[in-house]
């Protein structure tokens, strides 16, 4: 059985520590490794983690088993009827146990409390990333893609999805 809970500026060292894992298994075969070393530092250095969560309005929960650190997801509202669902991972030894769709699940229903009424979550994934269909099961639809520079000379080439909720 899986919990999970609201992170604070606490729990960035964990977040940091979860990302250190499933980050770079979920890319390795994706992006090179100097992309991925800048894109921890970019996304997961707890200095970013906590700007984010202070000053850019990301809101982190955490995913335990046991009292085990299992996974995370994050939402940030970026207009008056859009969220963007920043980041959703599962450590590698807790995927496969449904844990990716209940936190999916718990960023809809933060949304949800946020704003009752009528919004869209977007997210943005990877063009080759093979979570494309996880997304697409849960009702996401592609409404764009891109080419999005993130510095150093490196891109993000993602699909974006979106949800209404």
């Amino acid at each position: 059985m899986f919990t999970i809970q609201k992170a604070t500026i606490n729990d960035i060292q964990l977040i940091n520590e979860m990302a250190q894992i499933v980050f770079p298994a979920t890319y390795r075969e994706i992006l090179s490794k100097e992309q991925l070393d800048y894109m921890m530092d970019w996304m997961y250095s707890p200095q970013n983690l906590q700007k984010q969560m202070e000053e850019e309005g990301h809101i982190y929960y955490i995913a335990y088993k046991n009292g085990e650190a299992a996974g995370y997801v994050s939402i940030q509202p970026e207009g008056e009827h859009l969220f963007h669902l920043q980041k959703i991972y599962v450590l590698p030894r807790f995927q496969g146990c449904r844990l990716g769709k209940a936190l999916f699940e718990q960023a809809v229903k933060a949304i949800k409390e946020i704003h009752p009424g009528p919004c869209e979550m977007h997210l943005n994934v990877n063009r080759n990333n093979k979570a494309l269909q996880f997304y697409q099961h849960l009702g996401m639809e592609k409404v764009a893609e891109g080419d999005f520079h993130i510095g150093n000379g490196y891109y993000m080439n993602d699909y974006i999805m979106g949800l209404k909720i």
